[in-house]
């Protein structure tokens, strides 16, 4: 019987600071690990979910110089939950800005669902500063995929009582498009409005990334400093379709990526991000390594997703090293 890999132990930063990117955001970053060590940087989901301590963990902190970060309008970097200048790409330009001023050349990129989107499209803007990529709940972020989750027929068909709860807030002929209804709610003058959208919108895909329900998890996703930051800018990236012109823009461009060593780690029955999206990625790559994890769904907590990842960062450890 295999034995699964754990999270590596608990470690502090070495330190923490924020860098005002343009005239609105200040980003929140943190170094942990080997400050002389390969670096790899950390990208959350959502997008704004934010990081916690535990995301310095995938990394074994006696190879790895780990950088975390918050992306615009999350966790600690401010202000909270603004969209002003809040898109793909501008979160790409912060992560070059944080490489430089850290002095790092290339990096190893870690992602995940979203973070996982905002990887590819790093690694397809800048190959020549990534060493590699390790991905896990692979979200392609085509209007298939982000309809999927939040419009009637897709896995609203698989967990129907949470997806009920998820549109009892938005009228019936409005119903049409949720997504768009939401976003009226979301970024509404009133702040209570804004807060019971923010709530149902974030514990609706917070009832999705479990295999098996995790009231705990659920409950979290209901935090409404959480919520407020996840939902207003994750709905403000779908009603903007990626900030791409290209629906498919990720798949479409694997050439350029094509020969970077990356390895997926994707739930076999993940509701959130179907794992049709790491197969079709996985086919477009030279040199991909494909684990699709039997027993779970989509959370980076799942047993066999956090073995899955730790496996991965220490793969990278000898091609790395």
């Amino acid at each position: 019987m295999t034995t699964l890999r754990v999270l590596y132990p608990e470690l502090k930063e070495n330190f923490s600071k924020k860098i005002k990117v343009d005239d609105t955001h200040e980003i929140y970053y943190e170094e942990s690990g080997n400050p002389n060590g390969q670096p790899v940087v950390f990208l959350h989901g959502g997008p704004g979910c934010g990081t916690s301590p535990t995301c310095r963990r995938y990394f074994d902190p006696e190879f790895y110089r780990i950088i975390v970060f918050d992306q615009r309008g999350s966790g600690q970097s401010t202000p909270h939950a603004c969209l002003e200048n809040n898109d793909t790409w501008h979160i790409i330009e912060d992560m070059e800005k944080i490489r430089e001023e850290l002095g790092i050349e290339k990096w190893l990129v870690f992602g995940g669902s979203w973070g996982s989107t905002l990887a590819l499209c790093y690694a397809i803007k800048h190959p020549q500063r990534t060493q590699g990529l390790v991905l896990r709940g692979i979200f392609l972020g085509r209007r298939e995929d982000i309809e999927w989750i939040y419009e009637i027929g897709g896995a609203s068909n698989i967990y129907p009582d949470s997806f009920e709860r998820y549109v009892s807030i938005i009228d019936e002929e409005e119903r049409n498009d949720i997504i768009g209804a939401y976003y009226k709610r979301l970024t509404s003058p009133d702040m209570e409005v804004r807060k019971v959208a923010a709530k149902e919108w974030s514990m609706w895909e917070g009832s999705l990334v479990t295999l098996l329900p995790d009231p705990n998890l659920e409950s979290s996703f209901g935090d409404i400093n959480f919520a407020i930051s996840m939902a207003t800018i994750e709905c403000h990236f779908w009603m903007n379709n990626m900030f791409w012109n290209d629906d498919n823009f990720i798949l479409n461009n694997c050439d350029i990526i094509k020969d970077i060593p990356t390895i997926i780690v994707h739930g076999r029955y993940d509701v959130d991000c179907r794992v049709i999206g790491a197969y079709l990625l996985s086919k477009k790559l030279n040199n991909c390594e494909l684990n699709i994890v039997p027993d779970a769904g989509h959370s980076s907590g799942e047993p066999g997703i956090i073995s899955g990842l730790v496996e991965a960062t220490d793969k990278f450890r000898e091609i790395l090293k």
